[in-house]
């Protein structure tokens, strides 16, 4: 089963489990609240009546319950991309490009990641900031913490995340946060876990701000992409040319598994010039003219690694394509 297809399942099946969410009895909330608050007091040497006074005062969302059982992933690729690569998020693209050349110059020769892969991340995430997120973070992590069984586990561990993030480098009330319907905030919009493992102070300025310092969210964005191994200079993705009587593939997933020699023996070849023991993998998308192929790369995987859907990658990457090809004098 191609892996475009079980991903569709898989939105499926969560979305009919989230249909049947509500919200929660008050007493197992308020009980899940009390166990919640000992965890995190015990593990992060934080006071355990602050912390539950703080996780008390959030609310379930069914907003945010609607909001996960729909996500626009869920979509062929055909409608997928002309949500992200459109003409007026390249223009402005290559606006924030030139507005801002020289940091972000600095921020790839730094880091390795090419600035319009940058950009294009804000571009995609919060339209270059301008839409950074209408719910209150606690609310959204706790709704899915407390509520949302198919992905519960690893919510509560970002709400757990939330309330370690303290101290003078993350200086914000937990209360006044406010972000996705999944708790992901910034210009970026960095998980929790994201925040603790690669966010920047790339200002120097003691803390680290990812919706007003533009140093700290460039190089974040960087940082992540470099933390998950980015090939400076490395292939992303490239169409595929498929022969007639192509073996039939099913990769397990998105990580490069196959050098290139052997998919070309396979019947599905490059016209690009790479070294033939290059790993490689393929992905099979349902585009405006019918299936597409596309051999994608160890790259093409780490831009996964920011949301896992092989439609997001190819977006970004075709974005970020438009806004360098724009950009280019």
């Amino acid at each position: 089963m191609p892996v475009v297809r079980r991903f569709l399942i898989v939105c499926i099946a969560l979305a009919v489990s989230a249909a049947r969410a509500s919200a929660p009895d008050p007493d197992t909330l308020a009980a899940a609240e009390r166990q919640f608050a000992d965890e995190v007091a015990r593990q992060g040497g934080l006071d355990r009546d602050e912390v539950f006074g703080t996780v008390s005062k959030a609310r379930y969302q069914q907003s945010v319950i609607d909001a996960i059982s729909r996500p626009a992933e869920a979509k062929p690729w055909k409608d997928y991309r002309p949500i992200f690569v459109t003409q007026r998020r390249i223009d402005d693209g290559v606006a924030f490009l030139r507005a801002n050349a020289a940091l972000l110059k600095r921020i790839e020769g730094e880091f390795g990641v090419p600035a319009p892969l940058i950009v294009t991340i804000l571009g995609v995430e919060t339209n270059y900031g301008r839409i950074t997120g209408r719910y209150r973070v606690l609310d959204s992590l706790a709704t899915l913490a407390f509520a949302y069984p198919p992905r519960q586990e690893f919510f509560r561990g970002e709400l757990k995340q939330l309330f370690l993030l303290h101290g003078a480098a993350f200086p914000y009330p937990i209360d006044s946060l406010m972000g996705s319907y999944a708790g992901a905030m910034g210009w970026g919009q960095f998980m929790p876990s994201s925040i603790a493992n690669f966010a920047r102070d790339y200002d120097h300025d003691g803390k680290v701000d990812l919706w007003n310092s533009l140093p700290d969210i460039g190089a974040s964005v960087a940082n992540y992409f470099a933390a998950h191994g980015w090939q400076k200079g490395g292939p992303v993705a490239l169409p595929a040319d498929v022969a007639a009587d192509a073996h039939a593939l099913t990769p397990a997933g998105l990580e490069p598994a196959y050098p290139l020699q052997q998919l070309a023996e396979w019947g599905y070849r490059t016209n690009e010039k790479l070294d033939p023991m290059t790993p490689a993998t393929l992905i099979f998308l349902d585009g405006e003219q019918g299936r597409e192929v596309w051999i994608t790369f160890e790259n093409f995987y780490v831009i996964s690694r920011y949301n896992r859907s092989p439609l997001y990658s190819l977006a970004v990457y075709q974005l970020s394509q438009a806004i360098a090809a724009d950009h280019s004098p």
